[in-house]
């Protein structure tokens, strides 16, 4: 495996440690041969099929707001340095720094395996959570489609389903997401974590920019789709003072909610963020380590059901207060109807005997 020793042009980690499954340990080191004028170094991206046997993941957290998921994609090219799905890569023996942003893999037989799965007898539909770890439109869809596919089998059966992403490309698939939004089947949920350019490129390399991210709230809101945007996460000292800014413009746009995640520092992302933060930002690494820190009872993160996804304490306290005035504040915390689970209507298929009495 790979190890970096310097910035790689349009990447969000600074290293490529190994895996925490692997005996062999290797650690970058600063051997004082690197020119301090030197380019950055420049990464392919390499892409394989992921041959899975089902599709719909379950869960039993109590912090998430759906039991299944479906993700078309493991790693992700956007980088986002704070991705809580890089630790994920680890099980493949890869590394969640740099491995994870640019060997990727997809899943051809998303679709055919989703409608097999719907298809079973008695199966019984919930809300389907599409990106509950890798973006499903990240730059890869726009070629493979893996993601529509899915969507089309849910539309074809009258699924519903809920997704998430901060690509402005979902703004393709608005005809599917039309339909499905005008039957009460489909909840959009945008990320956008600054209005900063810059700072977004930073975080989030290769991701869409924040206003192109508000552009696709408002495609979608303009075509009947709800959309709630996700100010997630939330860093302190980093982007929490955009927090209502977000939401006011995020309002203006069209979405119907919002919602906030902190900072969440699991296994390896904990040195990648802090490696990414020291060289990134250094004027305010301290500061933002200490209040991370301080939402997480003196640790870099708590995994605890409940506390996990908010922090606790006074820096957590007041974030959530900020949160709930901003969010009423712009009327984003209207009530949505839950979606519907009476229009699920598997299709009939070749070969179905025909009903006689029809």
């Amino acid at each position: 495996m790979s190890t970096f020793t310097q910035q790689v042009r349009g990447r969000g980690a600074r290293s490529n440690a190994t895996s925490r499954f692997d005996s062999l340990k290797r650690e970058a080191f600063d051997d004082g041969w690197t020119l301090e004028d030197e380019a950055p170094a420049q990464l392919r991206t390499s892409v394989l099929p992921d041959r899975a046997r089902t599709i719909i993941a379950r869960n039993t957290s109590p912090d998430v707001g759906f039991d299944r998921s479906i993700n078309p994609y493991r790693g992700c090219e956007h980088g986002c340095i704070y991705c809580y799905a890089r630790p994920a890569h680890a099980f493949l023996g890869l590394s969640p720094g740099l491995d994870f942003e640019s060997r990727l893999f997809f899943k051809p037989d998303a679709a055919a395996l989703l409608e097999a799965e719907l298809s079973t007898r008695g199966y019984q539909p919930r809300v389907i959570h599409i990106g509950g770890d890798t973006d499903p439109y990240q730059p890869l869809e726009r070629d493979l489609r893996v993601t529509r596919q899915v969507m089309e089998v849910l539309q074809r059966f009258g699924h519903p389903f809920s997704i998430i992403t901060k690509s402005a490309l979902i703004q393709r698939d608005a005809d599917i997401l039309a339909d499905m939004a005008g039957r009460n089947l489909v909840r959009v949920a945008i990320s956008i974590t600054t209005l900063n350019r810059r700072l977004a490129r930073s975080m989030e390399p290769r991701a869409a920019t924040p206003e192109r991210r508000l552009a696709a709230v408002r495609t979608l809101s303009q075509a009947g789709v709800p959309v709630v945007v996700m100010f997630a996460p939330c860093i302190p000292g980093l982007n929490d003072h955009e927090m209502e800014a977000v939401l006011e413009r995020s309002a203006e746009a069209g979405a119907v909610g919002a919602g906030y995640v902190a900072l969440r520092l699991p296994l390896e992302i904990k040195d990648l963020f802090h490696e990414w933060l020291a060289t990134d930002h250094p004027d305010r690494a301290g500061r933002v380590a200490s209040l991370v820190r301080q939402i997480r009872g003196g640790r870099d993160y708590d995994a605890r059901f409940g506390v996990r996804m908010k922090g606790q304490g006074p820096v957590a306290q007041m974030m959530a207060q900020r949160f709930r005035a901003a969010r009423r504040r712009y009327g984003l915390d209207r009530h949505l109807p839950d979606l519907a689970l009476d229009r699920f209507a598997p299709p009939p298929r070749a070969g179905d005997q025909i009903d006689l009495f029809g």
